[in-house]
């Protein structure tokens, strides 16, 4: 054997030999070697790939670290969907699906899988001969996100199935998450480095695992543990659920230990009250627990109601509650500039945690279930999450009653930037109207600001804002366009060359249109197709500014709660001084072009549907030009529909428009109408 083969040998036996203690370690918890050891291995084997670089192959654990950081998730179209389960919460329920499961096999009695239901992500792991090589999130059942490389570094799982002969794809199906000793542990040190500390572990875990850097994944104690299968090729399956758990544990990919098999709706309440009454002794949060007909057979021949099987269900436990005095209520403005209030509580111990304060959703929450301060409340752990008040002891209610709490007139002015607070008909948010200059907004607005159907400022994403913001270099939009080449250039990860591209995206934003510059604004309830009728109709900035509620409503589709909106925005003394400053930053749009009734173009009055690819134009280009010709563009074909403009590949929109003998056109044949020449 030559020296290369030897080290090749030597790599392969260190590779098997650390996953097989990662197995011990995060699997069994049962370590046979100590850190030192096991570190004295890895680094070994570190050393041996660095020195012979085609050693290091994509199953080795050097590989767990984390790649380079993403710019954004692909997309992942799952081979057999990830469809959820139907929830119980009564025993009756469980009767019921029992006996429906029964009806449809024609038997007196059923086994059934049960295993705890994990609060974690779930997610699917595709193995191709026995080797990782896709992990995705479970997403909307059917297409999810590809996070493989973050996957890679749990190390639970396995980069590689222990069996001599892999089958060609084998699809684990299972729920990542954090476990309670890890949970306080990351806490504790989040506690420690000043940072925010996270809610509860399934938040941790979806948040880790969907970090566009997967080292910073690979920072995170992130665990996993199966639950099924989902599609396979060249393997013999067992012919039932717990079978295949058990194959998968040969296969050393992690499975709960607490699973059971049981027969009827007896076994299944005995295993319900079992696991409730040890629940909080596990290692993990659970929210109930999942019970399968175990025949892998049987399942097929029950099948799937809408979006979830019939051979499955998930029982979940109540709700945690606990009674304690509501001794204040507070409001938080969110990014959007509602105001919710939150109950301050006399500390009280529910579901496994202290809860100090709890939502109280609005107004109209506050109002149904009448809580006042002083008031005994009933707390709940709503999902085992969010905590909130869901009633009041009214026994208890001091004597004399306290006085009803009403945002409105405790917060008439927002209590972060001091601009009026309003509630607009039939909302049940109360909300700050300094959209363009509150704090707790300053972000959203400022991203909505320079959006890319707003002002387009190529650049300004969420990264870049969060810095501006966090280190006070900005304040509102109008900052935009006072920032200089040494502020942006010094930021993390700019430098002079991409500073200088946003600086000129920021300049070239200063020449845009009325509607835009409107739609940038982000006055509540006013979008695009809004922004531009209010720019035809009244032509320029300042009368808009100066219309009242009567004048706005004679606008094409504003209403009275539309109109509200308008006014209340524009006669906050705090946006009228960002627009000045706008303005005066050199923002300009050709005066008169949208003017309402002198703009009417060849497309006025007109609406049109787009559907498929056109050859030159982006659907949004062509929305654009549409938009500019005096037309609307719709998202579904009616029998109000003027024009159907079809592209390659067109979808049942172009069938529904020859049904209803609705005009076709092509890219040519629309812009000869948009330039009058049709």
């Amino acid at each position: 054997m030559t020296q290369i083969q030897d080290i090749a040998a030597r790599a392969q036996r260190l590779r098997e030999e650390i996953e097989r203690h990662n197995y011990l370690y995060y699997v069994l918890d049962a370590p046979e070697i100590p850190d030192a050891e096991f570190d004295k291995l890895f680094r070994e084997l570190e050393r041996l790939e660095a020195e012979n670089p085609p050693l290091a192959t994509p199953d080795s654990p050097t590989q767990r670290v984390g790649a380079a950081p993403l710019t954004a998730f692909s997309q992942v179209t799952h081979r057999v969907p990830m469809l959820s389960l139907n929830n119980a919460f009564e025993d009756e329920e469980v009767a019921a699906f029992d006996r429906r499961a029964r009806e449809g096999l024609r038997v007196e009695e059923i086994e059934y899988a049960v295993e705890p239901k994990f609060d974690g992500l779930a997610i699917s792991l595709a193995y191709e001969n026995g080797v990782l090589v896709q992990g995705a999130t479970r997403g909307n059942g059917y297409t999810g996100e590809d996070v493989t490389s973050n996957l890679r570094t749990v190390k639970a799982i396995p980069l590689r199935l222990h069996v001599e002969r892999p089958p060609r794809l084998l699809e684990v199906r299972g729920e990542v998450l954090i476990l309670k000793k890890d949970f306080d542990r990351l806490n504790r040190q989040q506690r420690e480095r000043g940072e925010k500390e996270f809610a509860n572990p399934r938040n941790a875990a979806a948040g880790s695992l969907r970090q566009l850097d997967p080292r910073i994944t690979a920072s995170r104690p992130l665990t996993f543990f199966a639950y099924g299968l989902g599609s396979t090729e060249g393997v013999d399956l067992p012919p039932t659920q717990s079978g295949v758990m058990d194959f998968l544990e040969t296969l050393r990919v992690p499975v709960s230990r607490e699973r059971q098999v049981v027969r009827g709706l007896a076994g299944l309440l005995e295993y319900y009250a079992a696991i409730g009454a040890r629940r909080a002794g596990l290692s993990y949060d659970i929210d109930g627990v999942v019970y399968k007909v175990n025949d892998l057979a049987w399942q097929d021949q029950l099948g799937f109601v809408a979006r979830a099987p019939r051979f499955a269900v998930a029982h979940k436990f109540a709700a945690q509650e606990a009674t304690t005095k509501l001794v204040g209520i507070d409001v938080q403005v969110g990014r959007t500039g509602t105001l919710t209030p939150v109950a301050r509580l006399h500390p009280v111990f529910v579901g496994g945690v202290t809860v100090a304060s709890a939502t109280l959703h609005n107004q109209d929450e506050i109002d149904r279930k009448d809580v006042r301060v002083g008031d005994t409340v009933i707390v709940r752990r709503a999902g085992d999450v969010i905590p909130e008040v869901v009633g009041v002891v009214l026994k208890e209610r001091p004597h004399p009653e306290p006085e009803r709490f009403n945002i409105l007139e405790k917060y008439p002015v927002c209590p972060v930037c001091g601009s009026h607070v309003i509630r607009l008909p039939d909302e049940a948010a109360v909300r700050c109207s300094g959209e363009l200059v509150c704090p707790a907004q300053r972000k959203q607005a400022i991203l909505h600001f320079a959006s890319r159907r707003a002002m387009d400022i190529e650049g300004f994403g969420d990264k870049l804002v969060d810095q501006l913001v966090d280190k006070e270099l900005i304040h509102s939009a109008a900052d935009i366009y006072k920032l200089g080449m040494s502020a942006l250039a010094n930021l993390e990860r700019m430098g002079e060359k991409s500073a200088g591209k946003v600086l000129a995206a920021i300049e070239s934003s200063k020449k845009t249109t009325l509607a835009r510059f409107i739609y940038a604004l982000g006055i509540r309830n006013v979008g695009e197709s809004t922004a531009r009728d209010l720019a035809r109709h009244f032509g320029g900035l300042d009368a808009l500014m100066v219309a009242d509620e009567e004048a706005l409503q004679q606008v094409a589709d504003v209403g009275p709660v539309v109109a509200q909106s308008i006014v209340q925005f524009f006669a906050e003394a705090h946006n009228r001084e960002v627009i000045a400053q706008l303005v005066a930053a050199g923002i300009h749009w050709p005066k008169g072009a949208e003017g309402g009734h002198a703009a009417a173009g060849a497309a006025s009055g007109k609406t049109f549907v787009l559907t498929g690819t056109l050859p030159n134009l982006t659907r949004d280009e062509a929305k654009e030009k549409i938009e500019a010709s005096g037309g609307k563009v719709s998202g579904s074909v009616s029998a109000k529909t003027d024009y159907v403009v079809a592209g390659a590949e067109p979808g049942s929109k172009l069938a529904r428009a020859q049904e209803l003998g609705v005009a076709i056109l092509d890219e040519a044949g629309l812009m000869e109408l948009l330039e009058g020449k049709a």
